[in-house]
């Protein structure tokens, strides 16, 4: 059986996967952006396994690209007008506001590029369900922020509101303007900060979706990676503080259990990750990414596996040591982005 939930806030009519699937990496990826029709494959692959009635939950952005512009979304128009019958059986969640030097930029100008620059692709094929700032614009008050989301949603561009990177007290605040459908925030067995909880938590309380991005740690639970030199030489996780040598040998010992659990399962070390992120709540969707079919059904069927007690009790304390070496980004700065 295919496992499916609900989505939250105004959607809460709305049955997607389990699992959702994250387009980041189609276009933004050290090896060039994947063709059409491999894009094309790997969101079909995981629409077709869908039950009847549920659709899959899509996250793009417009600014999805090794060059920061709108190739994703572009993809996404050339899909739907290749093929129309699936607007209605995906959910797209578009992110935006954000300046083309990538600064977070909320104002309703910044907005209303983002909305040029997202219709101007999907359209007519497809109207986007779900926007979402990019961050949160500390600029700005959240309420002043929702305030001209609402503008937008009233004047039809999309339908649902979303919210990336958001702490839980700046969730609980834009609920109150308007309700917000999902929250996206990094949700992994080495990313379960108490922040993490309290978004997780209070997202439950207030009827709202979490989307858990990264839930393999960017791969770095997946098994694959052993060293740094696995990684191309122009691979954006290269400056990651967490691939850093320094950090990356003891991150991957401190994850040992994952293979060891999936090896007793038979499943992929990924799916046992992204299984993990799956219990914690039926309000908690994990997105992982993938720009190849293979790698989306793989990721799908995470959604229908049943970790044992026993199996969730490791895995949770692994979660809550809270052992990871270096932060969730590049440091600095960069950490100026999170937990707006």
């Amino acid at each position: 059986m295919v496992n499916t939930t609900h989505l939250g806030g105004t959607a809460s009519d709305v049955i997607i996967g389990r699992i959702s699937h994250g387009l980041m990496t189609m276009h933004q990826r050290a090896t060039g952006p994947q063709p059409d029709e491999v894009c094309f494959a790997a969101i079909k692959a995981g629409v077709d396994r869908l039950p009847p009635g549920a659709k899959m939950f899509l996250n793009s952005g417009d600014f999805y690209s090794n060059t920061w512009g709108p190739e994703n979304i572009e993809m996404l128009g050339r899909f739907y007008a290749k093929y129309p019958e699936y607007a209605d059986r995906t959910f797209l969640s578009v992110k935006g506001a954000r300046t083309p030097t990538m600064q977070h930029d909320s104002s309703m100008e910044s907005l209303r590029k983002s909305m040029e620059r997202i219709e101007s692709a999907l359209l007519p094929y497809k109207k986007m369900d779900l926007f979402q700032p990019a961050r949160i614009d500390r600029s700005m008050t959240i309420e002043d922020i929702m305030g001209n989301l609402v503008t937008l949603l009233k004047e039809g561009h999309f339908s649902h509101i979303g919210l990336s990177e958001c702490t839980a007290e700046t969730l609980r605040k834009a609920n109150a303007v308007y309700p917000i459908t999902a929250a996206e925030i990094e949700v992994s067995l080495t990313a379960y900060e108490a922040e993490t909880k309290k978004v997780i938590e209070t997202a439950r309380e207030l009827g709202i979706s979490v989307l858990g991005y990264a839930p393999v740690g960017r791969s770095l639970l997946a098994g694959k990676i052993t060293k740094l030199t696995d990684l191309p030489e122009n691979d954006y996780r290269r400056n990651l503080e967490r691939f850093r040598e320094d950090n990356l040998e003891y991150n991957l010992s401190i994850s040992s259990l994952i293979p060891k659990i999936a090896a007793q399962k038979g499943v992929t070390p990924a799916q046992v990750a992204i299984a993990w992120v799956a219990t914690l709540g039926q309000h908690v969707i994990p997105l992982p990414g993938s720009s190849v079919p293979e790698r989306t059904l793989k990721n799908c069927e995470a959604g229908d596996i049943e970790l044992s007690a026993d199996e969730t009790k490791e895995l949770n304390a692994m979660a809550e040591a809270g052992e990871v070496k270096g932060s969730r980004m590049l440091g600095g700065k960069e950490e100026s982005f999170l937990w707006g």
